[in-house]
Order: structure tokens, then sequence, then C-alpha cells
């Protein structure tokens, strides 16, 4: 995972959509642009907004998928992860793994 996550770091990481795009390019074996393109899509945005800090902001806060700085009512750690895996249809080990242990509770 070293290696998608360095090419997107200059997007921001959880500030933008680099986290989301790095990813993408993982699970669907994606090149950046096409990774790019499909998370634009998914949030319904256009490419150039993620990595505008601002509208991300606006987005992930829409969406409720994890801000930099966690706000009280607002998805973070586990939850945020859970819904990127909802909404991007990602299987990420984390989610599941909690899933079947308060599944097995």
């Amino acid at each position: 995972m070293d290696l998608p996550y360095r090419l997107c770091y200059g997007m921001g990481g959880l500030r933008t959509a680099g986290d989301l795009v790095a990813r993408a390019q993982l699970y669907n074996k994606a090149k950046l642009n096409d990774a790019k393109k499909l998370v634009a899509g998914k949030l319904g945005i256009d490419v150039e907004q993620l990595s505008d800090e601002f509208a991300m902001r606006d987005v992930r806060e829409e969406h409720d998928i994890g801000l930099i700085i966690a706000l009280p009512g607002r998805a973070k750690g586990i939850a945020a992860k859970k819904r990127i895996s909802k909404l991007f249809g990602f299987q990420i080990n984390s989610v599941n793994l909690f899933d079947k242990k308060t599944m097995s509770v």
C-alpha cells in the first residue's frame, strides 16, 4: 500500500481525497487518473475538486466519511471506514474484522 499512498500524498490524504484515491487504486488495480475519476464519480464532484481542501471538507462532511478533525456526532475511525466501504464498495479488512467480532458477541 506504500506506493499508492506516496503517489496520492500530494493530494493531502484525509484533508482531501488522497486516502480514497489510493484505496481505489489498490482495490480496482487502477491507474492514478482512473482512480481519481472513479472517486470523483462516486462523490458526485469533478476530478479537480479532489485536491481542494475546502471543497472536500464539505463533501466529506456531506457523506460523513471522516474529517481530519473529528466533529461531535460525525463518523470517525471504524465508523468512517465502514461508510467508505459501503459508498465505494471496497472490502476493508479492518471493517470486515470489526463486523465479524461484533456479530459473534
